[in-house]
C-alpha cells in the first residue's frame, strides 16, 4: 500500500473516532465509497430464510456492521487496512439520522429543487452540518424521530435529491475517495444534526397504502414499472430495479410485481439472484416484506 494510502486510512480512523464520540455508528469504506469488507456470505448459496445482518459475528455486513465502540471500530479499521473513509449508519439512536444528498450530476439544479419544495410546503430548512462531496454536491444532515422509519429513496423526492434513511449511510467528512475528499462545510462542522422539520418529514415517508386501488391504475402502474426495468442500461440497473420495486412495495403492488420485476432485470443483464436480492431490499426499505 502506497504511504499516501496509509495516512488516508489513518486520517480515516481518527475521523471516524471523532465522530463515534458524538453518537455516530460508523463503517470502513473503501475508495469507492463501498463498504470495505466483503461480505463473508457472498460465496455461500442463496440463504432460506432471512438475510444475515451480522448474526454471524463476522465482518462484512455494510452498515450492520455500524458501531459507535472504539474497540470495535478499530477492529473494524484493522480488517480493511485498504479503507481510505468511513460511513455514517442513518437511522440508528441517539441521532436517528437522515442524509438530504444534493447531487449535482443529474444535471438538474438539486438545491433549487429543495428551495422550491420548501416554499410550495411551507418549511425551512434549519442550520445544520453540511457536508460538501468532492462532485461539488452538498450532503445535509437531519435528525428524525426515534419511531418513525425513513426509507432510502433516489429521485423521489425531487429529481437530484437522494435521501439516506434506514440501512443507508452517508459518506463522513474527511473521507478520501477515488474522486476526491469529503469535508463539512464551513462553520457547519461543530453543529449538532437538526431536527427534520414536519412538512419535509412527511414528503420523506411512503405514501398510505391504498386499500382498494382500481384494477386498471394497479395494471397500468405495474406495466410502468417493469418497462421502466426493461429500458436500463448498464450501470443503472440496479437502480432502476430498486426504484421500481419501492414504488411497487409502497402502492401495495410489491407482491404482485416481484416475478415480472425479476425477468424485466434478468432480461438487462442482472442474475436472478442479484436481482432478487434488490428486490428484497427495497421491501426492508419501505417496511414491507418481500
Amino acid at each position: 500500500m502506497a504511504t499516501t494510502d496509509r495516512q488516508a486510512t489513518t486520517l480515516a480512523l481518527a475521523h471516524a473516532l471523532s465522530a463515534a464520540e458524538r453518537g455516530l455508528a460508523v463503517i470502513p469504506l473503501s475508495r469507492t465509497k463501498l463498504p470495505a469488507l466483503r461480505s463473508p456470505h457472498r460465496d455461500a448459496p442463496e440463504p432460506v430464510g432471512p438475510p444475515c445482518h451480522g448474526e454471524c459475528g463476522r465482518f462484512g455486513h455494510g452498515v450492520y456492521d455500524a458501531s459507535t465502540d472504539p474497540l470495535r471500530i478499530r477492529e473494524l479499521f484493522a480488517a480493511a487496512p485498504w479503507a481510505t473513509g468511513y460511513g455514517i449508519a442513518c437511522g440508528l439512536p441517539p441521532h436517528h439520522l437522515i442524509g438530504v444528498d444534493l447531487d449535482t450530476k443529474s444535471g438538474t439544479d438539486s438545491s433549487a429543487a429543495l428551495r422550491e419544495l420548501a416554499l410550495r410546503h411551507l418549511f425551512t430548512i434549519p442550520e445544520t452540518v453540511v457536508v460538501l462531496t468532492p462532485s461539488g454536491g452538498r450532503h445535509l444532515w437531519l435528525t428524525g424521530p426515534p419511531d418513525v422509519v425513513v426509507p432510502n429513496s433516489a429521485g423521489r423526492l425531487a429529481p437530484g435529491i437522494d435521501i439516506r434513511g434506514a440501512g443507508g449511510y452517508l459518506v463522513g467528512p474527511g473521507s478520501r475517495t477515488a474522486h476526491g475528499a469529503y469535508a463539512a462545510a464551513p462553520g457547519t462542522a461543530h453543529l449538532a444534526p437538526a431536527v427534520c422539520p414536519p412538512a419535509l418529514l412527511r414528503l420523506l415517508l411512503p405514501p398510505p397504502r391504498a386499500t382498494h386501488p382500481a384494477a386498471t391504475t394497479t395494471t397500468d402502474h405495474g406495466r410502468g414499472l417493469v418497462q421502466f426495468v426493461l429500458t436500463a442500461h448498464a450501470g443503472q440497473r440496479n437502480t432502476r430495479l430498486f426504484w421500481a420495486a419501492c414504488r411497487a412495495y409502497e402502492n401495495g403492488l410489491g407482491p404482485a410485481l416481484l416475478d415480472p420485476l425479476v425477468e424485466a432485470a434478468v432480461h438487462t443483464g442482472l442474475s436472478e439472484r442479484e436481482a432478487r436480492a434488490t428486490i428484497a431490499s427495497a421491501a426492508r426499505m419501505t417496511g414491507r416484506r418481500a
